[in-house]
């Protein structure tokens, strides 16, 4: 999966724009929307200056846990195999030759574990951002269009028909209002987001939903919330 591009619907209106008070209520609710699913199945493309990353797998939204299959795009394949992720940590099962997507139970053994890096990784990055897209409540929607949320326009992800609408500046950061753009469908769904990661010059994307969500079970060493 390449980058996402953005295709303005026949409206005759170009975005940026302020939200309108539907628009908003559906960008609060679209990260409840994954928690209430449970879980989704995502495709994570990772940017690279040496060559990109392709995480194919399922991101558990209540216990906080992702895993998948990871291959090399543009470059060889010593980054290829298994990965699972918590917020904290991250464990790689390396494989010479990993399968398309990964198998529903994970091997028991093999896996090596590492802390995720809070910066300088656009994988850590990526697989971050994918974990924090779920949340056990909606965002608050009057402060969404007062921290800079807008509408960019509409488009459609394997054949939903979305508003495209970008984030406001998170509290920790001012002035990033922008730089995580979500494809959401008329009842919040999120189908595929677009975020700035500091380590490279091109976006993560993340798409939901190319394939079925296969549960996610925790390896070895990882524990996922109750």
């Amino acid at each position: 999966m390449g980058a996402a591009f953005l295709v303005v619907g026949g409206s005759g209106s170009n975005g940026p724009r302020a939200l309108a008070s539907e628009e908003v209520n559906r960008l609060a609710i679209t990260r409840f929307r994954n928690y209430e699913a449970h879980g989704r199945a995502v495709t994570i493309t990772v940017p690279g200056a040496a060559g990109g990353l392709v995480v194919t797998g399922s991101v558990d939204y209540r216990g906080k846990l992702g895993y998948g299959v990871v291959h090399g795009t543009g470059r060889d394949t010593s980054s290829d195999g298994l990965i699972e992720w918590t917020a904290a940590s991250v464990f790689v099962h390396p494989m010479a030759n990993a399968p398309a997507h990964a198998p529903a139970s994970p091997p028991r053994s093999g896996w090596y574990g590492r802390p995720l890096q809070s910066s300088g990784s656009s994988l850590d990055s990526s697989l971050a951002i994918a974990l924090g897209l779920g949340s056990d409540r909606p965002d608050n929607a009057e402060l969404l269009p007062q921290n800079g949320a807008a509408w960019w326009g509409r488009d459609q992800v394997d054949g939903h028909r979305v508003d495209v609408m970008t984030g406001p500046s998170s509290r920790d950061r001012p002035g990033t209002a922008g730089n995580v753009r979500y494809w959401i469908g008329s009842d919040g769904t999120m189908y595929r987001v677009r975020a700035s990661v500091s380590s490279e010059p091109q976006p993560v994307v993340i798409d939901f939903d190319s394939r079925k969500y296969v549960p996610v079970k925790p390896v070895p060493g990882v524990t996922a919330k109750p």
